[in-house]
């Protein structure tokens, strides 16, 4: 590699390792393992969806999943709600109510992004966007090869 795409390489590493040091004060605080955090996101995110969906999506066994979907729905973080058209079915719902518990511990980083972007134009912001987007698809294609996924 060129030493630009090393020092960006290992700027990506730093920022993983950040963000998830980041992601377990997080869940620390809430009183959450990181796992579950981390399938509260999901939900958060992409949800409703089912619990098998939430399992391939997390790369989690099922039975894994089942007690992190016990836990969180305990503590008032989910819901789950029968599918209207598939009495089998469940959907897994982040609770509105306690969404903002966990925005609220991301609110300073999501500020410091927001001072470090207006420093860019949208032209560049545009650029750094694309560069992420094919980031995160090169990482998602390098954890399915090495899941044996295609």
């Amino acid at each position: 590699m060129q030493p630009a795409t090393d020092h960006v390489t290992e700027l990506l590493r730093a920022l993983t390792v950040q963000l998830r040091l980041l992601n377990h004060q997080v869940s620390d605080r809430l009183g959450l393992q990181d796992v579950d955090l981390e399938c509260l996101d999901l939900i958060g995110r992409t949800g409703p969806l089912t619990p098998s969906a939430l399992s391939r999506a997390a790369d989690l066994h099922p039975a894994t999943v089942t007690g992190v979907l016990d836990r969180l729905e305990s503590a008032g973080w989910i819901r789950r709600e029968r599918v209207p058209t598939d009495r089998r079915a469940v959907h897994l719902t982040a609770e509105d109510a306690r969404t903002g518990e966990v925005r609220a511990l991301y609110e300073p980083l999501r500020a410091s992004i927001a001072e470090v972007c207006a420093d860019f134009t949208p032209e560049q912001l545009a650029t750094i966007g694309a560069f992420l987007d094919r980031i995160v698809d090169a990482g998602r294609q390098a954890t399915d090869d090495l899941a044996g996924r295609q």
